[in-house]
């Protein structure tokens, strides 16, 4: 699953709540083999945005079903008016947020770890 954090057509915190009450139905070990939720900053509603918007998770599924390797982050691009990429940025599995590093571009994904925020009050249970 993935949600842009910046939807104003649908709320990201319901996405937050599903995903919450997904776990707690079939419990956290089973939701971790078969559900994952990306939070995408600055994305708007599909995509669009100020956020980097554009990431593969069709390859991203295809790599979990087919060979068993769950994703627990993504390459997501954003692009310029002109179609130039200007900005990467990893999503990470929920409840990791992309973390910079502290040196580099801050538009360069290479600069960015996904880290559990250290005061993350997450509804997952995850941390």
């Amino acid at each position: 699953m993935y949600h842009g954090w910046s939807d104003e057509t649908v709320s990201p915190l319901r996405t937050l709540e599903y995903f919450q009450d997904v776990r707690n139905r079939i419990g956290s070990k089973q939701a971790s083999d078969s559900i994952r939720l990306f939070m995408a900053p600055g994305m708007y509603h599909c995509g669009a945005g100020p956020g980097p918007d554009t990431f593969d998770y069709i390859s991203a599924l295809e790599q979990w079903v087919e060979k068993g390797v769950a994703p627990e982050q993504m390459l997501s691009t954003h692009f310029d008016s002109n179609g130039n990429p200007d900005r990467t940025r990893p999503l990470c599995a929920y409840p990791k947020i992309a973390h910079y590093n502290g040196s580099g571009s801050i538009d360069d994904a290479s600069n960015f770890s996904c880290v559990v925020p250290a005061d993350t009050n997450d509804k997952t249970g995850q941390n």
